[in-house]
């Protein structure tokens, strides 16, 4: 009797880890409904359609918003960063879309700025059909600035939010054309963000105690990489001395501030840290928006320097 109960014990608890894991995995990496599609033309902006390749060979929708100074351009044209200040790609977050953070693009074509932004894969109109949590996006990114390399733009900066906040960091410790990057939300490290997630949803801590690594390996083998490889905690002491400006919400749900304290001291000079006060996670620009634009543009302006042959009015 007794063994039957351990062996009927035994295969619950192998069940029971199997459909959580399979189950979690699967919400971490599926691709999500559609943001209600935005234009730049909703904005009054004049902007590029761009389809471009990712490094292995997805095809990704973007935007290309010229500065103000820049009176005209196409497709066609072979030196977009004539007249402007610099181009800085923006990298949206996971389950969203470039749609959403146009908002930012009057910002910098005011400011004389380029501004290119575009979906991941397996986000918006770019193909794809999961989510990485940046180890695969980096190709995008790359993809991105491969594609603006051909267009005469050689250094850029970039600006990301929560997932593309991390894929920022990742990516810019191994790509020298990113001279300053913004990380508005970023995550840290994945497990540490796995249970703070499973706590506002929750889900007992001890489940991702016990679970969280078997999960993420999971996950990463059903995308075929390592997702914690390409945590920014792993990467981000490699950008310096390109410049980074970590923003961070005190009440951000999902990311502990002793966690961005701790990747800001990872990384290397010249590097800012501004904790905003009651701010949630990517929330900062609605309570502080004018201070937010002053500071986002003011790194900009001092750190994202065109490379040598590129304009800068």
């Amino acid at each position: 009797m007794l063994v039957a109960v351990f062996t009927l014990t035994v295969l619950a608890l192998i069940v029971f880890v199997a459909v959580v894991t399979l189950r979690w995995s699967t919400e971490l990496i599926k691709s999500p409904e559609p943001d209600q599609p935005s234009s730049p033309q909703d904005f009054g902006l004049p902007f590029t359609e761009v389809l471009f390749p990712s490094q292995d060979g997805l095809t990704l929708h973007g935007w290309f918003i010229p500065a103000q100074q820049v009176t005209s351009f196409s497709l066609e044209d072979d030196d977009w960063a004539a007249a402007s200040k610099g181009t800085v790609i923006f990298g949206h977050g996971r389950f969203g879309s470039k749609d959403p953070d146009l908002k930012y693009a009057p910002w910098f074509r005011e400011a004389g700025y380029n501004s290119f932004l575009f979906d991941f894969r397996g986000h918006g109109r770019s193909e794809g059909n999961y989510t990485s949590f940046g180890f695969h996006e980096r190709k995008d990114l790359l993809g991105a600035i491969d594609f603006l390399r051909g267009k005469g733009i050689s250094s850029v900066g970039v600006m990301g939010f929560s997932l593309g906040a991390a894929v920022g960091i990742s990516t810019a410790a191994v790509c020298e054309d990113i001279q300053a990057v913004i990380a508005d939300g970023t995550f840290v490290a994945l497990r540490g963000a796995l249970a703070r997630g499973a706590r506002e949803r929750g889900v007992p801590s001890w489940v991702v105690r016990w679970l969280g690594a078997f999960i993420l390996w999971l996950a990463g083998r059903r995308v075929g990489g390592d997702l914690e490889e390409s945590e920014p905690i792993r990467w981000v002491s490699e950008i310096a001395p390109r410049a980074l400006f970590l923003i961070h919400g005190e009440r951000d749900r999902y990311v502990s501030t002793d966690d961005v304290r701790l990747l800001y001291d990872r990384a290397g000079e010249p590097k800012e840290l501004w904790i905003v006060p009651d701010a949630e996670h990517r929330r900062s620009d609605e309570l502080y928006p004018e201070e937010y634009r002053q500071r986002v543009l003011g790194f900009f302006d001092r750190y994202l320097t065109p490379a040598s042959g590129e304009n800068r009015s």
